[in-house]
């Protein structure tokens, strides 16, 4: 069986959604297996834009199978938003998505934990999208005070909620009492969980989603006894990974190459394929070091050509010149085959473009990404010069075609990144998507 995995090696926001869309039509379902509603795609296709956040982008792809995988947390009103969305727009929505019964929920008192523990610790924010996303999955991992979605559809579902909201009363309401809410800028926090509320507006949802809910690793294992063709999605970037990111600055699942399996339930020989996608440049949303960042005006045009605002929270993107060291890491790290580098448009106009090629750290040089964000925010990067092109690329379509300094560019990453690159793409729409290998 072809399984294939999209992966990103940055910190999010590589543009994996179009290459997901490009490689739908090859294959028989599309799995997103990690992360929640704090990750974003946008698709653009016929000069008409989609923006993505829980569900796969291989929706618009009618017969293939879309499937959020049990590593997921869900957000319900989020999903069902999207979904509203979508459907608005044409999409349609129906058995052509499945939902994992194994998924874990997000609560209302895990937005208020994002909000009250980002700020408790007293320390540069870690970048969080206040989602509640974080908290679900240490709930997750602490067992007592989750709620998955399969348990919305059994006996004991009231008083599921009835017992953790009267636990996190009790854990958060102490909190806001002893004033650390105000005396952290926080208002109007309401820690005080309803739980009759609570379960009212949950059991909606239960019912909204009933049509979507399955067991979808048995039906995943299924599929690779039946040799069909899988392609999973990973959200947000490597260099996010809650094991082998720029911890704590990270996201809280594993969104390298190494959570695919954990999340979708699908042992990792069968993925024959796992395909990297990199912007032509660096760009980072919230703290944490970022060795290549320009504060400058060359960070100012690049986010202008780049577009570089969030698709979910609508943030400005920090942004900087293309990071080999850390890319060529998370490769390694994802078991990556072939590469996929997006927006090269956008370093059409620049005179020289640099890459860094290694790091400098108490006079030493070295190749390596270091383990903690400590050493990363010291590192001084190391930079090749290279020369750039003035025309603008976006209605080229052959790997020829390109000024010459463009394809240089695009051997130099691949000579520095160790793997090769098979896409390059030109402009966010489907067609404005060149095929190396074949020129």
């Amino acid at each position: 069986m072809p399984g294939t995995a999209i992966i990103g090696l940055q910190w999010g926001d590589e543009a994996k959604g179009k290459i997901v869309d490009l490689l739908t039509s090859q294959h028989d379902i599309v799995v997103r297996y990690q992360g929640g509603s704090n990750a974003g795609h946008t698709i653009v296709s016929g000069g008409k834009k989609y923006k993505l956040s829980l569900i796969p982008s291989g929706i618009f792809r009618p017969h293939v199978q879309s499937i959020i995988a049990g590593g997921v947390v869900l957000d319900p009103a989020a999903l069902l938003k999207e979904i509203d969305t979508l459907t608005t727009q044409g999409v349609a929505i129906g058995k052509n998505l499945m939902i994992s019964d194994r998924t874990h929920v997000i609560f209302p008192w895990h937005r208020i934990e994002d909000a009250l523990f980002d700020r408790i610790a007293n320390c540069e924010p870690i970048g969080t999208t206040m989602r509640g996303i974080g908290p679900c999955y240490r709930d997750k991992v602490g067992r007592s005070l989750a709620i998955r979605l399969g348990d919305f559809y059994q006996p004991r579902f009231k008083q599921l909620i009835e017992n953790i909201a009267d636990a996190k009363n009790r854990m958060l309401g102490g909190l806001v009492d002893d004033g650390i809410d105000s005396s952290l800028g926080i208002q109007g926090i309401d820690a005080d969980f309803n739980a009759d509320r609570i379960y009212e507006e949950y059991r909606g949802y239960a019912e909204h989603l009933r049509p979507f809910v399955a067991d979808t690793t048995d039906y995943l294992l299924d599929a690779v006894d039946g040799d069909r063709r899988i392609l999973f999605e990973g959200a947000q970037g490597s260099l996010l990974d809650v094991d082998h990111g720029t911890f704590p600055y990270v996201t809280s699942s594993n969104s390298s190459g190494v959570g695919i399996s954990s999340g979708s339930g699908v042992p990792s020989r069968f993925i024959t394929k796992i395909l990297g996608v990199v912007k032509a440049y660096t760009t980072r949303v919230g703290g944490g070091p970022c060795p290549t960042e320009q504060s400058n005006e060359y960070g100012e045009k690049l986010q202008k050509r780049g577009n570089e605002f969030g698709t979910v929270t609508g943030r400005a993107r920090r942004c900087g010149w293309f990071d080999a060291v850390a890319v060529r890491y998370t490769a390694r790290l994802g078991g990556v085959d072939a590469l996929s580098l997006m927006l090269l448009d956008v370093l059409s106009t620049f005179e020289t473009i640099q890459v860094c090629t290694a790091y400098e750290l108490d006079g030493q040089r070295f190749h390596s990404f270091p383990a903690l964000s400590d050493d990363l925010g010291r590192v001084k990067p190391v930079y090749e010069t290279l020369p750039g092109w003035s025309e603008e690329i976006t209605g080229v379509r052959k790997f020829d075609d390109l000024p010459v300094n463009a394809r240089n560019y695009v051997k130099r990453i691949s000579e520095l990144v160790g793997k090769p690159i098979e896409l390059v793409s030109v402009g966010p729409d489907r067609e404005q998507t060149i095929s190396v290998q074949s020129g």
